[in-house]
């Protein structure tokens, strides 16, 4: 099937998912953690470690459902320069969404750089194929649609992604990284990447749009790659020598939690970095850790 005629068959029913609740009214899938914390293993390794502990891929993913995973692929830039998510864990979340029956497996992203380079450069494009989903672009402003978010404060109106809008299950798969603006960027950040009007946010407080389009809609599963982070230079960094190796991975449903603990492994405190800061305030998200119930694990 070609890219236009998926979108118009994903379209067909509206924004109205599966489950028949719009996809932006659903609630989240009950877990018995906050958040699972995994290190010292490779990225795919740590990744099933770490659902396997949050009850496996098919909690959160049903036969036949169309599966959106968001990886960061901003960025012309190798692995190794961590600009991007790590290739290996997105295909290993791509295959184990398919093996628990889901109907598509579609990956995109809108891009900073060519989003050809961006997409191959990155191993994402070749991870996703490999591993049996689809990929699409996102340099397209007709396949984005205006959605209205009335409980916003800033960000009031916004074109997304078809893709956001047709899918079943959104998985979110940020890279943990220093960004010159926000200071972090993590998976709060990573749906700037589902918009197609970016520098509305720049233009009208950062991070308080970044809280704002939570608003709209929420993940239903956020994992994050801190296996390799940029501490420096970032979001596009400049090299490897920008990056430290953590071998560290998180999973969450609640993408505020999930934010306020990956900022902990790269060094800021919840206060310094603003969308983080907003979402505590708008409530969006659990905000305190010790609060939390948290299962850490060691490959």
């Amino acid at each position: 099937m070609e890219r236009r005629d998926f979108l118009k068959s994903t379209l067909a029913v509206g924004i109205i998912s599966s489950t028949g609740l719009p996809v932006f009214a659903r609630e989240p899938v009950p877990t018995e953690y906050d958040l699972v914390a995994v290190k010292d293993g490779e990225p795919d390794v740590m990744y099933r470690k770490g659902i396997e502990a949050l009850g496996g891929i098919d909690k959160f993913v049903k036969p036949g459902q169309t599966v959106l995973v968001k990886p960061n692929i901003g960025w012309d830039q190798p692995p190794e320069v961590a600009a991007n998510t790590n290739p290996i864990l997105v295909k290993a979340i791509v295959e184990d969404c398919l093996n628990a029956g889901a109907g598509k497996v579609v990956v995109f992203d809108h891009t900073c750089n060519n989003w050809q380079f961006c997409y191959k450069n990155s191993g994402i494009a070749e991870a996703v194929k490999s591993a049996g989903g689809r990929i699409y672009p996102g340099n397209d402003e007709k396949d984005y649609k205006q959605v209205e978010l009335p409980q916003a404060i800033s960000l009031k109106k916004t074109k997304v992604h078809e893709l956001l809008l047709a899918c079943d299950v959104f998985i979110n798969v940020p890279v943990l990284k220093n960004h010159g603006s926000a200071k972090l960027t993590c998976a709060m950040k990573n749906l700037m990447g589902v918009v197609w009007d970016r520098g509305y946010y720049h233009k009208h407080d950062l991070g308080q749009c970044i809280a704002d389009f939570l608003t709209f809609r929420k993940p239903d599963l956020n994992i994050v790659d801190a296996y390799r982070i940029m501490i420096r230079n970032g979001p596009r960094g400049v090299s490897a020598k920008d990056t430290v190796l953590k071998k560290q991975l998180l999973i969450s449903t609640d993408i505020v939690a999930i934010d306020i603990a990956a900022s902990k492994i790269i060094g800021f405190e919840l206060d310094e970095v603003s969308h983080l800061r907003y979402a505590r305030e708008m409530k969006l998200g659990k905000s305190d850790l010790s609060n939390m119930k948290i299962m850490k694990l060691t490959v």
